[in-house]
């Protein structure tokens, strides 16, 4: 009878330990880069709860100077929020054409962001009461004049 092997030869051992070092750093890297997407995610939703926040204070000011003026304030995460607006009257009675920015300043060593929209927004506190009437006038003349056309 021939000698029977009960162990492992070197070669084996040597492969086997590459293939466990491969997957130790495919688990790795793979845990690296959720560990990565979770801390972007969070910032990325922080940043938009602060946007959502600073439009809120926009849409809610009754007063076209201080919405003009924009504002700021800080975060519960210490991060610094400046918003301001441009605002443009249309030719239509009440209704304004926006240009919102927001920048939202970063808090220990975290990049800084800024946003801009641009929207529409029907504000009748916003408007001066002699500019409304020569613009309803002004609709008024445009709606008649289109019933006579037909």
């Amino acid at each position: 009878m021939g000698a029977q092997r009960h162990g492992f030869t070197i070669i084996e051992v040597l492969v086997a330990l590459a293939i466990l070092a491969l997957a130790a750093i495919v688990l790795g890297s793979s845990y690296a880069n959720v560990i990565n997407s979770y801390f972007v995610m969070k910032k990325s939703v922080r940043a938009e709860d602060d946007f959502r926040f600073a439009r809120a204070a926009l849409l809610a000011e009754p007063d076209l100077k201080k919405v003009e003026e924009g504002a700021d304030f800080t975060t519960v995460d210490g991060r610094r929020v400046r918003w301001s607006a441009t605002v443009e009257p249309t030719t239509i009675a009440d209704l304004f054409d926006v240009t919102f920015r927001c920048e939202i300043g970063g808090s220990s060593g975290e990049e800084s962001s800024s946003t801009e929209q641009a929207f529409r927004l029907l504000r009748p506190t916003w408007s001066e009461a002699a500019e409304r009437d020569k613009l309803r006038a002004d609709s008024q003349k445009r709606i008649l004049e289109m019933q006579v056309r037909r």
